[in-house]
């Protein structure tokens, strides 16, 4: 355990953590368009923080807890008179205003909300690793056993009727991992910052993979690099480390683009 004494050595592992669980479900939100799904989700944990201070529980149950409750929201109301972006839109600005106001109300508690917004990926502490790496393989583990139901799902809604498979279904197992993602990410990339790191991996992963488990693949490596990286970059520069392992991410996005660009040229 003394390798984990330094807070470079945990933060890298909580950034390389943090990456395996996203870059699988990243595809799967890229693939379904579900981008605004993951912002939503984010935002609602703002208010699963003020609801676990409130109650003296761990931020990381009532951050879950409020997570799957939204996507158990946006499950059941979508497909009932709303269009989805606009239900997304509401309840994401909405949960995120209210957890903002809840904080709010806290009194004698200390609460760094910019590190919940924006991630503080210096200060995670053993028990944070012991969290976002059961909850990265408990994704993985998850996305695993329902890869092909999943993938059929999501290419071909009648086709896995015909099999036997229930999209619903698999969507929710989507949002039951996209929840826990969220949750062990939220002490790394912060709130504001969760989606990215669930899309833009995925996004620049795309251009280079023939299949969907390739995809998967390049993704956790872009992701683990960014992370990698964009702590070696803070550290060097002395820059919020959670937005710059995301700028990292987005530059390597902007290469995959560029090289998509040529090759079609």
């Amino acid at each position: 355990m003394m390798i984990l004494d330094s807070f470079l050595i945990r933060a890298a592992l909580a950034g390389v953590g943090v990456a395996l669980a996203a870059a699988p479900l990243g595809c799967f939100v890229v693939w379904r368009r579900m981008a605004y799904f993951g912002d939503a989700t984010a935002h609602a944990s703002i208010l699963g923080i003020a609801l676990a201070l409130s109650f003296d529980t761990s931020v990381f149950v009532g951050v879950l807890a409020m997570a799957l409750i939204m996507a158990t929201v946006v499950s059941t109301l979508s497909g009932r008179g709303y269009a989805v972006d606009t239900l997304l839109g509401v309840l994401a600005h909405s949960s995120l205003a209210f957890g903002l106001v809840a904080v709010s109300f806290l009194h004698g508690v200390r609460l760094d909300l910019m590190a919940y917004l924006f991630g503080d990926i210096l200060a995670v502490g053993v028990s944070d690793l012991l969290v976002i790496w059961g909850g990265a393989i408990l994704v993985v583990a998850l996305l695993w056993w329902r890869w092909s139901a999943l993938l059929t799902a999501t290419l071909n809604p009648d086709l896995a009727y015909a099999a036997g498979i229930d999209p619903k279904r698999e969507q929710l197992v989507l949002t039951l991992a996209l929840s826990v993602v969220v949750a062990v990410a939220i002490k790394v990339v912060g709130v504001l910052l969760i989606a990215a790191m669930l899309i833009i991996p995925a996004a620049t992963a795309r251009p280079f993979a023939g299949t969907p488990e390739r995809m998967t693949v390049i993704a956790a490596i872009t992701g683990g690099a960014s992370a990698l990286g964009g702590l070696q970059l803070a550290f060097m520069f002395d820059t919020p480390t959670g937005p710059t392992i995301v700028c990292l991410a987005a530059c390597l996005f902007a290469l995959s683009s560029l090289k998509q660009l040529f090759y079609r040229a």
